[in-house]
């Protein structure tokens, strides 16, 4: 039965599916949820402070802007996992009666609101911060001059905005929120009737969108690293930190695809379909999509140029040996990377020298023929 049918007496959230159920949770699930919290909420307190001491070792820009956005992702997933997470702890522990607990529907369009929210923020940054990486690398020098830090803090206020936005819209009746199977949580009602089919368009389009800008204009940043780390002049600048950036934005990328494709998909394909919800799917790929939450820290804390040097110490003194083996391209690298003001002239006067000694060698070949 869709929101539009239902009667006087049932709130909103609960004209679909109205508790108490049937269904009793089992012990397990309390403690599969207090773990799988746990270990979310650690993760990613974990990635703040690696994050706070990096930021004050930073010294390069573009290092910087990125942090900022690392640093909003990590509390947008902290904050996700420790609001759904503690609701739904909370049933699995008291098994409280929604409609008693809550019988005008605002704590489920709370939880609801929430799932959706926080849901969004990590594929609205990780589309925001694959655009920044673009500009970056490609046009470093307009970004240096145009984007200041304070900037880089607006926008990602800008993208919670926008997911703020979204997650409102079935309060002003784009959509809906409800309780949900097994009556532990509260989402949007997936279905093709109305403006629900509206809202769930909205929600796997908006997703799927993040997730392709992110591949796309990944993989050209990619692209022309490459180009400069491997093309003539690349020693001239070292851009380990970024080719770090980049290692972790595509993590964070493949990480978000595949763990929030599913349930995008999922979602798209049931409205346009007009086939029957499937409650145990969507749970399934909820899950898939909630371990986003987890593993988004671990890139950061794993996939830094401190650790790769604590597995490998030997890295730098391998590259310093290379160039030992070669002096000339050593001195020829020393040579392009020094400015000297005198330079100009000495390039005329061994110009100069060049061709006096090219002269003599053609007298003297003139006069023993």
């Amino acid at each position: 039965m869709n929101a539009s049918h239902q009667n006087d007496t049932t709130p909103l959230c609960y004209s679909l599916n109205s508790p108490p159920f049937a269904y009793h949770p089992t012990i397990a699930s309390a403690y599969f949820s207090s773990i799988f919290s746990a270990l979310g909420l650690t993760s990613n307190l974990i990635a703040f402070v690696v994050l706070i001491q990096s930021f004050r070792r930073v010294k390069t820009r573009s290092r910087s802007f990125f942090l900022v956005f690392l640093g909003g992702l990590v509390v947008t997933d902290f904050l996700g996992l420790l609001v759904t997470g503690s609701i739904v702890v909370s049933f699995h522990v008291t098994h409280f009666n929604w409609r008693q607990l809550d019988p005008s529907c605002r704590f489920c369009n709370f939880m609801g609101m929430s799932m959706v929210f926080y849901g969004l923020c990590p594929l609205l940054l990780g589309a925001t911060m694959a655009i920044e990486r673009f500009i970056g690398i490609n046009c470093p020098f307009s970004r240096s001059q145009a984007m200041p830090k304070w900037r880089t803090i607006s926008m990602v206020f800008i993208v919670w905005i926008i997911a703020g936005f979204i997650s409102l819209l079935p309060i002003f009746g784009v959509g809906s929120y409800h309780m949900q199977m097994p009556g532990s949580w509260c989402f949007f009602n997936i279905s093709s009737i109305g403006t629900d089919k509206i809202f769930s368009l909205i929600f796997s389009l908006v997703g799927l969108t993040c997730l392709a800008v992110s591949f796309l204009l990944n993989t050209v940043t990619v692209v022309t690293l490459i180009r400069v780390c491997c093309g003539p002049g690349s020693a001239q600048r070292r851009r380990d930190h970024e080719v770090e950036m980049m290692v972790q934005l595509i993590l964070i990328m493949v990480i978000a695809s595949v763990c929030w494709c599913p349930l995008l998909v999922f979602v798209a394909q049931t409205v346009l379909s007009e086939s029957q919800l499937q409650m145990k799917h969507l749970l399934l790929w909820l899950r898939f999509a909630t371990w986003n939450q987890i593993l988004d820290p671990w890139v950061y804390i794993l996939f830094r140029r401190a650790i790769f040097k604590r597995i490998r110490p030997n890295f730098q003194s391998s590259r310093r040996s290379i160039m030992t083996l070669y002096p000339s391209l050593n001195s020829t690298m020393r040579r392009l990377t020094t400015f000297s003001f005198n330079s100009d002239h000495e390039q005329e006067d061994t110009a100069e020298t060049a061709g006096t000694n090219d002269r003599i060698t053609t007298i003297k070949t003139i006069s023993t023929t």
